[in-house]
């Protein structure tokens, strides 16, 4: 059973008069210890999507439709008689179903806190900045213990901390300083063990490598693969960078202006690319595996999605677009069943889907795709 499903999740964000569709219709699963992978351009929705699971939005931003069932700790929340509860309840007006999965877009903001740390922990973007200055890195991690666990006596709460600051490759006895006092590899470490302080299900990783040199990243990693294999923890991933998506995730979806291009098992969205998209992150991305490689840039802006257009979002910078593309955008095909020359929608989320009306010229696509007079053609581009 899966711990996290998001099923047709739509964000917005109000600019005056206007909204940003900053995530349209996105579907996905987590399972139990799984990583899981967003990657895209800057403003694909990507931050947007992960922030909204635990209503971390910016003021303007809030979830339109959609749900996110979480397998976690049940809520309490009262009846229409005004009695508490907490059980599983299969009825429409409470967030939890019959399975016990809780829909976490329906919780109020005391509930979501009970959630955040306990259950889903963030490591922000700006992980570096999100130590405060004036206090502790180990007292930082013990107030997070003590607010979730109040039971919890201080001297206990402060030994975890400093079993956490090891357990991530720093000196315990540096829990006794200040982030100022920390390298950038250190304050990254001291981020992921303060995430990890509750033990939560859920870890979610927002470019949990930016500004690192490549040794660092490396480190940072495998450290939070050693966690991973530790406590079972799920990790979600956002970042706009192939190669690290490579070296840790086991599921992988693409994402472009708000929409999910594509998703499925890593190995087989990054070998067996199936969008147009897709094809374009990985020609623009250098590899070790080949000597001479040149990279192809996509031409054209993503959309600012104010007013997105009502086809496919990457259409306007689409070399293979057809008329189709311009009448909706195309749901999840399978690419199993593509690969043999048929357009079936997939019917499950962690099938291998590409969302693309030229599924079925899959091959002739994959080998256009190569050549660089194939994206640099006289192609309708978005600015």
């Amino acid at each position: 059973m899966s711990l996290l499903e998001v099923n047709d999740l739509c964000v917005r964000y109000d600019a005056g008069d206007k909204q940003v569709h900053a995530v349209d219709g996105v579907t996905f699963n987590v399972d139990h210890g799984e990583t899981y992978g967003l990657v895209g351009e800057s403003g694909c929705g990507k931050t947007t999507l992960a922030k909204s699971l635990i209503h971390l939005l910016d003021s303007n931003g809030y979830v339109e439709s959609g749900e996110i069932w979480f397998d976690g700790t049940l809520p309490e929340w009262e009846d229409e008689n005004g009695n508490a509860r907490q059980e599983i309840i299969d009825d429409d007006r409470y967030p939890v179903r019959a399975d016990g999965k809780t829909d976490l877009a329906k919780l109020d903001n005391q509930q979501i806190r009970d959630v955040r740390w306990r259950d889903i922990a963030l490591i922000p973007q700006s992980a570096m900045n999100a130590l405060n200055p004036v206090y502790k890195v180990g007292d930082q991690i013990t107030e997070a213990i003590l607010r979730h666990e109040p039971g919890t006596p201080v001297a206990e709460a402060d030994e975890r901390a400093r079993d956490l600051i090891e357990r991530v490759g720093i000196e315990p006895d540096r829990a006794d300083d200040y982030a100022h006092q920390f390298s950038g590899g250190m304050k990254q470490r001291a981020v992921i063990a303060m995430a990890m302080a509750c033990n939560p299900d859920l870890l979610i990783a927002d470019e949990p490598t930016t500004a690192l040199d490549v040794i660092i990243q490396d480190r940072i990693l495998e450290e939070l693969e050693a966690l991973q294999d530790e406590f079972n923890v799920a990790i979600l991933v956002v970042s706009h960078d192939i190669s690290v998506m490579a070296e840790i995730c086991d599921q992988l979806a693409v994402m472009y202006g708000g929409k999910m291009m594509e998703s499925g098992p890593m190995g087989e969205v990054l070998n067996n690319a199936a969008n147009p998209y897709t094809l374009g992150l990985k020609n623009s991305f250098p590899t070790v595996e080949e000597e001479q490689q040149e990279l192809i840039s996509i031409p054209g802006s993503p959309p600012t999605l104010l007013d997105p257009n009502d086809g496919c979002r990457f259409a306007p910078r689409c070399p293979f677009v057809v008329d189709e593309c311009h009448s909706a955008h195309p749901p999840g095909y399978d690419v199993e069943q593509a690969e043999g020359g048929r357009r079936t929608e997939a019917g499950s989320p962690d099938m291998h889907r590409s969302a693309c009306y030229r599924i079925d010229d899959l091959e002739t696509m994959r080998t256009d795709a190569q050549k660089e007079e194939t994206w640099h053609q006289n192609t309708t581009q978005t600015h």
